[in-house]
């Protein structure tokens, strides 16, 4: 065998259909694309959404709501995630990136209620709900708001 002579399996190549070569071809006349409409012309393509020239449901359906541009996304903490931290430890954004209790920083971090908290820590964060902030206090810890 050399390299002259190689040719694909019978079979594993087929000749490309040649459309609009008359009756017997089978594709002949309208060339498989049926009769006028936006399919048989040549360019077209429905978008995404068309309906067939029914009303699309994107503007059937009325529209509700509004997104805040000025919407700051915090990271979430909570207060039962904070006991894995020592007694009397100060517990900053940085420190809860570095443990990965939270995946990045970008809005900043806001410490939420859930859970309890058994120990005082000295908690740093950008916003804290009003029962987190109890919780620490009576657990003898500190709360301190960071100004983003």
């Amino acid at each position: 065998m050399e390299l002259h002579t190689l040719t694909p399996n019978k079979g594993a190549r087929k000749d490309r259909k040649r459309v609009g070569r008359g009756p017997g071809s089978g594709n002949g006349k309208t060339a498989g694309r049926g009769h006028k409409g936006a399919g048989s012309r040549s360019g077209t393509r429905q978008r995404r959404n068309f309906e067939g020239g029914q009303m699309p449901l994107v503007r059937r359906v009325p529209k509700r709501g509004f997104n805040n541009i000025f919407r700051v996304e915090m990271a979430i903490v909570n207060v039962g995630q904070l006991g894995r931290f020592p007694a009397g430890s100060e517990v900053t954004p940085e420190l809860l990136l570095a443990e990965g209790v939270v995946a990045k920083l970008k809005g900043g971090v806001k410490v939420l209620a859930k859970g309890e908290l058994a120990h005082p820590l000295r908690v740093k964060a950008h916003a804290f709900s009003g029962k987190a902030r109890q919780i620490i206090e009576a657990a003898g810890g500190a709360c301190e708001v960071i100004e983003a």
